[in-house]
């Protein structure tokens, strides 16, 4: 069995913290009643599929823990804590990284964030080559078919993604969590990290999750101050934690993806038999590094939060400076973009712009920067042109968003 070393620091000796409990509380040898079992409850197996996306769950408890109560039963010995001694431990743990580790917590996502999977059996005439070519025949990486009790899976690694997860690993704790069930979360665990350096065990399904089609850090041992999240929605996430997250660029790599998400334009990547990149012919993974590096580098500087000890700062205040900064000085008045029934100032992109750092307006005036707009034959549109302001379309707030940094204007021209 896995050493519960590997879970995190400071469940090194989780036998020793135990009795430390139990003495506490005047309680015999017996795990039972700290409610710490060798196995978690045995699972009703339903039909479902293996990915976490069909209607009904892939596996039943046959008992929920009480609210009071939280199961973690992807660390070893399906460990169930009350609430005040999951907060020590959650300060415990988080101290220890922060402070002699100098590490915060990084939780992953999985599917369109690390990596994209398909069934074979879905998979279009033109990705058939992928089923008998080897890495060697091809140029494209990290290819992998994966059996499950099920079916069988084809899962491509997103480009960069060793490189990410072993430099990542250096400032943060990583965490897998995915709405996806135990087996899959498991599986896919063994493709990114084979020798088990990296997660640690810390691997975290739907099976895990305290709420049904959400996901939480409740089932973290660290601080949810102390803790950055990388997963391709936000919407997943509970209220209470989506100040965490970072947004990524979906990576669809199969046909079946694309579908999915209703991508019609353009062959998907494994037909065309390339990859992803962004616009500078780089991973996006790169540009995610380089961001937590970023990230790392201000919440351990005493400079830019002085004043604050390290165990009480607040890595979602960080995330915030970094957004301000990204279109800071940038002033933006909108052309034909928002429907005409919507106030301006309530609409995703003028909040998104703000979030960014800009200043945005409905009037033009000299101090307007860039004017984004639907098309170029806009009243405002050739305003622009005129005093030779920048012009551009929507998508260059989405992609400042996703990549953090604002982006060359000619890059994104207004048609």
């Amino acid at each position: 069995m896995m050493s519960v070393a590997t879970v995190s620091p400071i469940l090194h000796n989780i036998d020793n913290r135990v009795g430390y409990l139990k003495r506490g509380l005047g309680l015999d040898s017996d795990y039972s009643d700290l409610g710490v079992i060798d196995q978690r409850a045995k699972r009703l197996k339903v039909e479902t599929d293996v990915l976490g996306v069909s209607e009904e769950a892939r596996f039943a408890f046959d008992e929920k823990p009480r609210f009071s109560e939280v199961r973690f039963g992807y660390i070893p010995k399906g460990l169930l804590l009350r609430s005040d001694e999951i907060d020590r431990l959650r300060s415990e743990n988080t101290r220890n990284l922060l402070l002699n580790h100098k590490k915060l917590h990084l939780v992953l996502d999985l599917d369109h964030t690390l990596l994209n999977t398909t069934f074979l059996d879905e998979m279009s005439p033109d990705e058939e080559y992928l089923k008998t070519q080897t890495q060697s025949d091809h140029s494209l990486q990290y290819v992998h078919v994966v059996d499950t009790p099920s079916r069988q899976l084809m899962t491509k690694l997103r480009p960069y993604i060793r490189t990410f997860l072993v430099q990542a690993s250096q400032m943060f704790e990583l965490s897998i969590y995915t709405m996806g069930n135990r087996d899959y979360a498991l599986e896919m665990a063994k493709l990114l990290d084979p020798g088990n350096h990296i997660f640690g065990g810390r691997v975290i399904s739907r099976d895990d999750s305290t709420e049904t089609d959400r996901k939480s850090l409740d089932v973290l041992l660290a601080r949810d101050s102390a803790v950055v999240i990388l997963d391709d929605t936000k919407n997943v996430w509970t209220n209470d934690n989506r100040d965490n997250v970072i947004v990524m660029p979906r990576y669809h790599f199969f046909r079946s993806s694309c579908q999915k998400f209703r991508l019609s334009k353009g062959m998907p990547y494994s037909e065309l038999k390339t990859d992803e990149c962004d616009r500078y012919g780089g991973a996006y993974l790169a540009n995610v590094l380089r961001l937590l590096g970023y990230i790392h580098t201000i919440f351990f500087n005493e400079v830019e939060l002085q004043g604050w000890d390290l165990i009480d700062r607040d890595v979602r205040l960080v995330l915030k400076i970094l957004k301000k900064e990204v279109l800071k000085g940038c002033k933006i008045v909108f052309s034909h973009v928002f429907p005409s029934n919507v106030e301006a100032n309530t609409h995703p992109l003028w909040k998104m712009a703000e979030q960014l750092g800009a200043t945005c307006s409905t009037q033009v005036d000299p101090s307007v920067t860039h004017v984004v707009a639907a098309n170029a034959r806009t009243q405002k549109s050739c305003w622009a042109v005129k005093e030779r302001k920048f012009l551009v379309n929507p998508q260059w707030i989405r992609s400042a968003n996703f990549m953090w940094q604002k982006q060359p204007e000619d890059n994104f021209p207004c048609q």
